[in-house]
């Protein structure tokens, strides 16, 4: 028996499994709306204020493109192959410098062998929980882009085969768990397209400040948080109600740091081709089912970084 058949039949699935091609268009549509949105909000009240905003908003969005490749890699975005792809690639992964195919890859692994030794994910969750003096060494590593200079920097490596003469040269996997690449020339495009139309509606520096910026940055701490929040201090083993959490998220959060329902990560896991926008329909079945106890559920992002760093500081010698 599935994970899915455990609590779904397989006409309850059918609907909740059905792609929309008029979703997907609204999710891409939206997702890069708000992208020109908060240019144009900086570009009629240009201060300090409006760059901050924009800056925090394209790089939340930043991840909802790759939220939005992750849709496409599981072929939940349109209902054809080809169209999953295309838009996967060129309007989702290749603006973040991500492949579509290689994410594909190792994330499948990822679904089959959640929480186990075999986890390619494993690595990003294993740590938790640390101690609140490293939590926020890695948060500050995130915000100051040392961590996204490191990982573009390997990419870089990656794509012009020097990666074998860096000590502890990540793998195609290890970069597509980062929303990275092995192949970079398509990604250059993309990049390329978008920093002439930035130049072209605002200023030759808009592609600098409002993406690669952003893209090396506040990108790196959502993805850090979604990630930790995901799989980050639950069980291990192959309970698909306590190897991953569920994350409530109000208005605020859903801009910030969840955007396009990546917060029901166990329900996806329940049935990983269901449309994101089916996952709160999923969750609130599960509840009425009687599960909602049995399942790992944070009340907020906050609460789950508090439990992952709640190990008790090692006691200094005197």
């Amino acid at each position: 028996m599935t994970t899915e058949e455990r609590f779904f039949t397989s006409e309850e699935i059918r609907p909740l499994a059905q792609r929309s091609d008029l979703w997907g268009v609204w999710l891409i549509l939206h997702c890069w709306g708000v992208i020109i949105a908060a240019l144009v909000l900086f570009s009629f009240t240009p201060n300090i204020v409006t760059f901050a905003l924009a800056f925090t908003v394209i790089g939340s969005r930043q991840l909802g493109l790759a939220i939005l490749m992750h849709e496409a890699a599981h072929m939940a975005m349109f209902k054809t192959r080809a169209l999953n792809e295309f838009v996967g690639e060129w309007l989702c992964g290749r603006p973040i410098l991500a492949d579509l195919y290689e994410y594909r890859s190792y994330h499948l692994k990822h679904h089959r062998y959640t929480q186990t030794e075999q986890d390619p994910d494993l690595k990003l969750s294993a740590p938790f929980p640390t101690t609140k003096a490293s939590m926020q060494r890695k948060l500050i590593r995130d915000i100051t882009g040392q961590t996204g200079f490191r990982q573009r920097s390997q990419q870089i490596m990656f794509a012009f085969k020097m990666a074998g003469e860096v000590e502890n040269a990540p793998s195609s996997q290890d970069l597509a768990q980062a929303f990275s690449g092995p192949v970079i020339g398509r990604a250059v495009i993309a990049n390329a397209i978008i920093f002439v139309l930035m130049w072209a509606f605002g200023a030759w520096w808009w592609w600098f400040a409002f993406w690669a910026l952003p893209l090396l940055t506040w990108f790196q701490l959502v993805l850090r948080v979604r990630n930790i929040a995901e799989h980050g201090v639950v069980e291990k083993g192959d309970d698909p109600l306590r190897n991953v959490r569920t994350t409530h998220a109000g208005p605020i959060t859903r801009l910030f740091l969840a955007p396009y329902y990546v917060n029901y990560h166990l329900e996806h896991h329940l049935v990983m081709h269901v449309p994101c926008h089916r996952l709160p329909k999923m969750h609130e079945q599960m509840v009425a089912r009687g599960y909602g106890d049995k399942m790992q559920i944070a009340r907020s992002y906050w609460q789950v970084l508090r439990l992952a760093a709640s190990k008790a500081e090692m006691p200094t010698s005197t």
